[in-house]
């Protein structure tokens, strides 16, 4: 799968940083280590659909942009 493939090149910017710590509650600055982590675990359903790869897992999704690998947000679902 082309994502994983290319886990290392999975990103986020400052704003994506403040965002997901918020729609998550994490208490961690490592926000993309923290995503990389839930996509690579084996129970993380992956899926795309156009420009963008849904990663659901557990409560969460985690929505990756599939050409720049930009974490888009995160957030739990209800």
């Amino acid at each position: 799968m082309d994502l994983l493939e290319n886990i290392d090149k999975v990103h986020t910017t400052e704003m994506g940083i403040a965002r997901i710590k918020k729609n998550l509650k994490l208490d961690t600055d490592n926000v993309v280590e923290h995503c990389k982590q839930k996509v690579l675990n084996k129970g993380c359903r992956i899926y795309r659909q156009g420009k963008n790869w849904y990663c659901e897992i557990e409560d969460i999704i985690i929505t990756i942009n599939a050409y720049s690998y930009t974490i888009i947000t995160a957030h739990k679902i209800t």
